[in-house]
C-alpha cells in the first residue's frame, strides 16, 4: 500500500510538473515532499488524497493561465477558434472580393472572448478538486491516457458553460464582435448575385468552442504525463516513484 501511495502521489507531482515546467514549483514540491516523507507515517490515504488535490489545483490553474492568456486560443493551433462552418461560404466570397481583413478581424475576436472568459474555470475547477473522492482519485490515477480530463468534463462541464456563456457575452461586446459580425454580413449582402447566409449565434458557437478547446488542453498535458518518460527523469520525481 505504501508503494501505492508512493505511486499516486508521484502521478500527482508529475502532472504539475509536465503541465508547468516551472522550476520554482518543482523547488516547492520537493520541500513539501521532503517535509512529508520525513513524518513515520505521514503518507497515510488522507495525506496522499490531499496531495493530490493540491497538485490538481496547481496544474488546472496553470492551464487556465496558458488559456486566458493573450492568444492562448488564438496562437494554439490545436484550439484555436475558427470560423463556423455555416459562415464559410459568405467569409471566402469576402476574401475573394479583398475583404479578408475583416474576416480575419471577426476570427480575432471570438478567440479573444474566449481567452477573456478562460479565467473563470480557476474556481470551478477548484470546487471540483475539493469534492473529489477516494475513488475519485485512485480512478484517475488508474484509468488510461484521460481520466483527469474525464473527470473534470463529468463534474464541471454543466457549471463551467453557465460561467463562461454570460462572461462570452460580455468579452464579446467589449472586444466589438457582434458589430464585427454585422459588418461583415452587411458586407456581403451587399455584393451582387451574393446568396443569404445562414444565421449563427455567434455567443453560443464560441461559447462550445471555448469550453472544447479548455478540455483539449487538458487532455494534452495529462497524455504527455502520462506517455512521456522523459517527464520522470528529476530526482525528485525518481525519488518519488522509488518509493
Amino acid at each position: 500500500m505504501k508503494s501505492m501511495r508512493g505511486v499516486c502521489l508521484g502521478f500527482a507531482m508529475v502532472l504539475v510538473l509536465a503541465a508547468i515546467g516551472c522550476a520554482t514549483l518543482q523547488e516547492d514540491l520537493a520541500d513539501i515532499l521532503s517535509a512529508e516523507s520525513g513524518r513515520e507515517g505521514a503518507l497515510d490515504e488522507p495525506t496522499v488524497i490531499a496531495g493530490i488535490k493540491e497538485a490538481l489545483r496547481v496544474g488546472t490553474q496553470n492551464t487556465v493561465l496558458s488559456t486566458s492568456q493573450l492568444d492562448g486560443y488564438l496562437g494554439n493551433q490545436l484550439i484555436r477558434i475558427v470560423i463556423p462552418e455555416q459562415l464559410e461560404s459568405m467569409t471566402s466570397t469576402l476574401r475573394q472580393v479583398g475583404l479578408g481583413s475583416r474576416v480575419d478581424e471577426l476570427e480575432v475576436g471570438m478567440n479573444r472572448a474566449a481567452e477573456l472568459a478562460a479565467a473563470e474555470a480557476r474556481e470551478v475547477f477548484w470546487d471540483a478538486i475539493t469534492g473529489m473522492t477516494v475513488a475519485d482519485a485512485f480512478g484517475i490515477l488508474n484509468g488510461d491516457d484521460t481520466a483527469a480530463t474525464a473527470y473534470f468534463r463529468s463534474r464541471t462541464q454543466t457549471a463551467l458553460r453557465s460561467r463562461f456563456h454570460p462572461i462570452v457575452l460580455e468579452k464579446m461586446n467589449e472586444v466589438g464582435l457582434s458589430r464585427m459580425y454585422g459588418k461583415i454580413a452587411d458586407t456581403y449582402n451587399s455584393l451582387p448575385l451574393a446568396g443569404t447566409p445562414q444565421l449563427v449565434d455567434l455567443d453560443e458557437y464560441v461559447t462550445d468552442r471555448a469550453l472544447a478547446g479548455l478540455f483539449t488542453a487538458l487532455a494534452q498535458e495529462e497524455r504527455k504525463i502520462r506517455q512521456d518518460p522523459l517527464a520522470r527523469t528529476t530526482d525528485l520525481l525518481r525519488r518519488v516513484f522509488g518509493n
